[in-house]
């Protein structure tokens, strides 16, 4: 079983910049692949970033990309969604999810690849 809380999300300014962390239980958080996903009220969950479990393969959603940076710290078993250049339409709740330790997800940038999520933080960004 893998338990995930998200924290640090809040109201930020547009062109501002907001770090989320995901901190995960269990020994085993360098075996598994995670990803960011959000979610805005009336739509669909979308994808934002994954991470491999060692970290060295991330991808990005087009619409992040070159503003959000994922990264993950092994020795503390949390993972990162460092967010700049913040665009009001980033407003969303943000949940980070998790696959089975082992597994590698079916596709990196579909929720339903993934096995474990956490509660959700929501990030607000005001124009």
């Amino acid at each position: 079983q893998v338990r995930l809380v998200e924290s640090g999300g809040g109201l930020v300014q547009a062109g501002g910049s907001l770090r989320l962390s995901c901190a995960a239980s269990g020994r085993t958080f360098n075996s598994y692949a995670m990803a960011w996903f959000r979610q805005a009220p009336g739509n669909e969950r979308e994808f934002v970033a994954a991470s491999s479990w060692s970290g060295v393969n991330t991808y990005y959603a087009d619409s992040v990309k070159g503003r959000f940076t994922i990264s993950r710290d092994g020795a503390k078993n949390l993972m990162y969604l460092q967010m700049n250049s913040l665009k009001p339409e980033d407003t969303a709740a943000y949940y980070c999810a998790a696959v089975s330790p082992g597994r590698r997800p079916s596709s990196w940038y579909l929720a339903g690849s993934y096995d474990y999520w956490g509660q959700g933080t929501q990030v607000t960004v005001s124009s």
